[in-house]
Formats: structure tokens, sequence, C-alpha cells
């Protein structure tokens, strides 16, 4: 299988991406790259290799929740940068328009 211009522009749509024309040939390259080399993993003999579930054989050891030392509004904020004696003050990263 081959990627061609067609395709790029459809996984760019679908990625919301814009692809400048100086890019296209450079992407389209190293797309057909990427599915030659996963061409080349098909062709390994894998029918005698057991399915990976977990990457180690360590179970999770989880913790019990603790309450720990607590500290004060006053203390949580000293280092703040900015703050209105209660809150964090921050960027406005939303704009509702």
């Amino acid at each position: 299988m081959n990627i061609d211009n067609e395709t790029i522009t459809k996984i760019a749509n679908l990625a919301r991406l814009e692809v400048a024309d100086a890019e296209r040939e450079s992407l389209l390259k190293d797309m057909n790259n990427i599915l030659h080399f996963m061409e080349k993993l098909n062709e390994v003999d894998t029918s005698n290799v057991k399915p990976l579930i977990y990457l180690t054989d360590e179970i999770n050891v989880l913790r019990e929740d603790e309450v720990k030392k607590e500290i004060s509004v006053d203390e949580a904020l000293q280092n703040a940068p900015l703050h209105d004696g209660t809150y964090f003050k921050v960027a406005k990263v939303i704009d509702k328009g």
C-alpha cells in the first residue's frame, strides 16, 4: 500500500492540520516509509510468541490513602506569585466569546 496526496489531504483534514505544499512531499515520503516498515514487520513469524499482556511481572502495591499534615491557606499561598488571599490567580486561558 502506498499513500498518495489525496490520502495526505484526508489525514490532515481528520487531524485538523494544515499541510503546506512544501511539507507535502516530505510527509508523503515519511508516511510511505512507515508503511513499508510495517509491511516488513508483518513478514516476521510470530506464531510461537505469546501475547504480551503486561510489560513486567510486578504487581501493583497500592497504599491506603492517609491524611497527612495539612497546610493552611496562608502557607499554600506564600510562594504563589499572584493570589488574592484565598485563591491562586492565574492568566485567563478560556475566552467566553
